[in-house]
């Protein structure tokens, strides 16, 4: 598994930024409120720990659990959801994390697209953070492939289309992944990919607008992000192409013994692609892989468009795949609502146990979970920590 680095901080105008353990930086004219389950959640339901009975365990990090949760009271009583549960002692610990967070804020209250991941419900009790999910039955995308060890091109078509998309709707917010990789793409129930984790995005990159932050993972990293050169949108298509090397061969195109060498390889080393790849998958992969990010395939102004426009995606009718009118390549073969089978049973063998909440975080550290009335789905951010598969 590739290492996830730490993110830096950054303020506005791009320049870094360190935050004090002690305190975390509020906007002046904003009023901070407690945040409550009810001014987060839809409807005005109010929904706390017990409106969900804990079923398997799905996922372990550092930052908590996730769940595999019924909804046992209220609208919707019976539905299946994920359930991720954070502890905050844990979040407020690394200062970056937090001021990060509330950076993040409202990420997610901007997009709703058929694949990124979608957040239903949100509550906190003193010491937890809960986070109730759709559930991606289908498992990572990674499982899938490692299963395969490469996907046919079709299948690569299909996946990369959707991706292309959801990656679109993200920078018309204005808002830059960072971290695609086969391990943040889920799978619906019906094969669909919904992309999740948004821990290392960044929002308000328009434009003309770069940030220096060096975060991400090695292996689908630009190399604008490695020189700390600054960098934009362009980084998120990259990563495709990254990726859909990733499909066609097996691997990600620079890989190393070690780091350094991988980052050396980025840097200074052409793609080599074997010769079962077709001319227009080829072609695609090395305009997306131009280290010079201003010649590479989406950093113009029409972005996703242009990617559309390639020749290997020809056969896609985008309005049919964004309206799900396209069959998935693969149907996760799932018995009920509830089957766990793909994901990893390290987790799903575990007892759901949901340890008791005792914890009472300092004044100045709650005021990391408070939240401005405007930002009625504040929650949302908390998908920052959300690598927890």
């Amino acid at each position: 598994m590739a290492g996830v680095f730490d993110i830096d901080l950054e303020t506005e105008d791009g320049s870094d930024t360190e935050v004090s353990n002690d305190c975390i930086t509020r906007r002046r004219d904003t009023e901070e409120v407690e945040l409550t389950s009810e001014n987060v959640n839809r409807d005005s339901e109010r929904v706390g720990p017990d409106c969900f009975e804990l079923l398997t365990v799905l996922g372990k990090g550092a930052y908590g659990k996730v769940f595999q949760v019924r909804k046992v009271q209220g609208p919707q009583t019976g539905k299946i959801f994920a359930m991720k549960v954070l502890k905050k002692a844990k979040i407020v610990r690394n200062a970056k994390d937090t001021a990060h967070t509330r950076a993040e804020r409202e990420i997610l209250e901007k997009v709703r697209h058929p694949f990124i991941v979608d957040l239903l419900y949100a509550f906190q009790t003193g010491g937890k953070l809960y986070l109730i999910l759709e559930c991606l039955s289908g498992g990572e995308l990674f499982m899938q492939l490692e299963k395969e060890g490469i996907f046919m091109e079709d299948t690569a078509c299909f996946y990369l289309g959707e991706i292309t998309m959801a990656l679109g709707h993200l920078h018309s917010y204005g808002i830059i992944y960072r971290d695609l990789k086969p391990e943040n793409i889920m799978l619906c129930q019906q094969g669909h990919i919904k992309l999740t984790d948004f821990g290392l995005s960044k929002e308000s990159i328009h434009d003309g607008t770069i940030t220096h932050t060096f975060c991400g993972t090695i292996e689908y990293m630009a190399p604008e992000i490695l020189t700390r050169s600054g960098h934009n949108r362009a980084v998120d298509w990259w990563s495709l192409g990254a990726l859909m090397h990733d499909m066609l061969t097996g691997s990600p195109p620079f890989t190393a013994e070690n780091r350094k060498k991988t980052i050396d390889k980025i840097l200074k080393c052409k793609v080599n692609l074997p010769p079962y790849i077709t001319v227009d998958a080829r072609d695609m992969i090395k305009k997306l892989l131009k280290k010079n990010p201003a010649q590479r395939l989406g950093s113009g102004k029409d972005d996703a468009a242009d990617i559309q426009k390639h020749p290997f995606f020809r056969h896609i009718s985008w309005e049919e795949l964004l309206n799900k009118r396209v069959d998935p390549p693969y149907k996760p073969q799932l018995h009920s609502e509830e089957d766990v089978s793909q994901f990893d049973t390290r987790f799903t063998r575990q007892t759901p146990v949901d340890s008791p909440d005792d914890t009472r975080l300092s004044h100045s550290a709650e005021l990391a979970f408070a939240v401005s009335p405007s930002a009625s789905m504040f929650w949302n951010v908390f998908l920052s920590f959300l690598q927890l598969f």
